[in-house]
């Protein structure tokens, strides 16, 4: 692949979206260099070394050391020195309050404000609220530096993918040449291209986010509905995703939403809306709903194996199956799985979880609240009055469900992903229960958990809590 122009890059930050913005922005032929303020881990990277799994990554990042368009450098004023274009890859981490911790990109700016070549771009590749470019404008006090607003759609997993096959690429800001010249790095991607102000590039990575959250939260209220209801919620997706106007995608139901992103652009947005006048209700109850659907889950496993008592689950086993926020990475930054087991411990399980990206030699790589941390799926099942699958690694579904049944104290598996082979646990013996849909019990029955024929009669649940 080759390009118009080689351009002088510079990559502030090497987390999840700084990595993989410059080693896939060297391999489309740009020279960049990213720098990042941990000797260690810029040793690491100069070594090949990536401390995240990420598909394609490691093979993106030994080619780009190899061809020698790709380096890393300790602190961002090595970076910056001849580029043309600075991409400010820093975390903005959400504070108690809704608001975006900007300590770090405040920073960069301040650092690097006396040292930017004479007509550079600063590119905000960090997701940053509504107005981040105008203010970084007026911290920077550098008219001849462009502020450029150049949002992410990466999906952890699969970011390689997502950065060289986008759907689109938007590029913001209030100067249009300086927009068009970081619209052009992307020249050689065979994608639409979006150029527009800052502020609406900067509201597009929220406004999809959030609606990506509004459908998830969507589905899963469909999901409890077919369960009251002895619909199947496979189907009724299946057969809503045929709609054009509607597509497939974001419409599978499981334990609620999670990641580094849509918790963290929800609460953001709403944060703007209401400094704008803005009464977003939708918003809102898309993240009511989706704490509910955590406790909504747990409730569900209290009253499969569970007493009535206050704490209906104290002294209960439950094994955990994946512990991270989706199959494919080790972030468990604000997973569903760690809430539902939180909600899961609060009604006083003892909780025993294997994944296997988080497991090294039996030592958890890190740790988790409440929760035993083993290096075997069977270990987490061993003497559990309940096995839960909370996240949907490829490899669950080729466990030994016989081997399985021998190890649960009772052979019963919710599973929250709608993920596993209903008929390959019945012919073990295992009862299975998925989301919004019905129970499929072992060969040897077991009333507790109803029939395949008959759905459970769910009791209704507790009124929805409110976002702390």
């Amino acid at each position: 692949m080759s390009t118009v122009h080689r351009h002088h890059i510079a990559v502030i930050g090497t987390g999840y979206v700084g990595l993989t913005a410059g080693a896939c922005l060297a391999s489309l032929g740009h020279r960049v260099v990213c720098a990042d303020m941990d000797p260690d881990k810029v040793e690491r990277l100069t070594r090949g070394e990536i401390p995240i799994l990420e598909e394609s990554l490691p093979e993106l990042v030994r080619e780009g050391l190899d061809s020698g368009l790709l380096t890393f450098v300790l602190g961002a004023e090595k970076a910056i020195c001849d580029a043309e274009t600075v991409f400010v890859c820093v975390g903005t981490p959400m504070s108690p309050d809704g608001d975006l911790d900007m300590t770090a990109v405040d920073a960069v700016a301040d650092e690097i404000r006396d040292l930017l070549p004479h007509g550079c771009a600063l590119v905000t590749k960090s997701t940053v609220p509504v107005g981040t470019a105008a203010r970084l404008t007026r911290r920077l006090d550098r008219p001849d530096v462009a502020v450029v607003s150049n949002p992410e759609f990466l999906r952890e997993g699969t970011s390689v993918h997502d950065f060289l096959h986008p759907d689109r690429v938007v590029v913001g800001a209030d100067d249009r040449e300086a927009a068009e010249r970081v619209a052009a790095l992307y020249a050689t991607l065979d994608a639409p291209m979006v150029i527009t102000d800052a502020a609406s590039a900067e509201l597009i990575k929220y406004a999809a986010n959030c609606f990506l959250a509004v459908k998830l939260s969507y589905v899963n209220v469909i999901a409890e509905l077919c369960e009251r209801v002895g619909a199947d919620v496979g189907q009724v997706a299946t057969a809503m995703g045929k709609d054009h106007r509607i597509g497939g995608a974001f419409l599978r139901p499981g334990p609620g939403w999670g990641g580094s992103c849509l918790p963290k652009d929800t609460r953001a947005m709403l944060r703007t809306a209401e400094t704008a006048d803005v009464d977003f209700q939708l918003l809102r109850a898309a993240i009511d709903v989706n704490i509910h659907q955590r406790e909504r889950i747990a409730d569900k496993i209290a009253r499969l194996c569970g007493t009535d008592s206050a704490t209906p689950l104290d002294g209960v086993r439950i094994g955990v199956l994946g512990l991270t926020f989706k199959a494919g990475t080790d972030d468990m930054r604000d997973s569903p799985a760690v809430a539902l087991a939180g909600a899961l411990a609060r009604l006083g399980a003892e909780l025993v979880a294997y994944d296997p990206v988080l497991t090294v030699g039996g030592t958890p790589a890190a740790p988790v609240p409440d929760v035993t941390v083993v290096d075997d799926p069977y270990e987490a099942g061993k003497g559990a009055a309940c096995l839960v699958l909370c996240t949907e690694w490829p490899e669950f579904r080729d466990l030994d469900w016989n081997l399985m049944a021998k190890a649960l104290d009772r052979p019963l598996v919710v599973d929250t992903r709608n993920h596993l082979d209903p008929e390959a646990l019945r012919a073990a013996g295992i009862a299975w229960h998925g989301v919004g849909v019905r129970p499929v019990t072992g060969l040897a029955g077991d009333p507790v958990t109803g029939t395949a024929d008959s759905p459970v009669t769910e009791q209704r649940p507790a009124a929805v809590p409110q976002p702390g």
